[in-house]
């Protein structure tokens, strides 16, 4: 009795935690048009040795950017908030696409991309990142996403000054 009662809580248990790992899905997107064209925004994106003279959300702590590399950044959220956030280069497509991703497999992970559009007024500028996993549903990414909006215009600003 005592054993079929355990079987039973451990499969509620078992099926609770896929309900929550399927469920557990958000993301943030930010974007901005720039007055340069994508090659300058690409330039400045690439250029993390001065990340750390305008860039108030990234620095580049470990590796180099490119594909299949690991990488190791820390990320400024806000004033208080500030960790070190490992990843790996999925892709690059030079003027238009830098994707990676990282995080605990089923607890969360991030795919995170820097996607460039050439218009006829310059260039727009996308930061969208997908977050899947388990402790998605107990995290709000607002915070993130603000970030990445300052991240966006610090892009922004760097590129049309150059």
């Amino acid at each position: 009795m005592l054993q079929s009662k355990l079987l039973i809580a451990l499969g509620i248990i078992v099926l609770l935690l896929a309900v929550l790992y399927f469920l557990g899905r958000k993301s943030v997107h930010h974007e901005i048009l720039i007055d340069a064209s994508p090659e300058k925004v690409w330039k400045v994106l690439m250029d993390t040795d001065n990340y750390a003279d305008w860039n108030p959300v990234m620095r580049l702590l470990e590796g180099e950017v490119k594909e299949g590399s690991r990488v190791k950044y820390q990320f400024t959220q806000d004033a208080e908030n500030s960790s070190e956030i490992p990843s790996t280069v999925k892709k690059i497509i030079p003027d238009q696409l830098l994707n990676q991703g990282g995080g605990m497999p089923g607890v969360i992970t991030f795919d995170h991309k820097y996607i460039l559009e050439d218009l006829a007024t310059g260039t727009k500028l996308t930061i969208h990142e997908d977050y899947a996993g388990i402790y998605v549903n107990f995290w709000n990414p607002t915070p993130v996403g603000e970030a990445y909006g300052r991240l966006c215009e610090a892009i922004k600003a760097r590129a049309e000054a150059i």
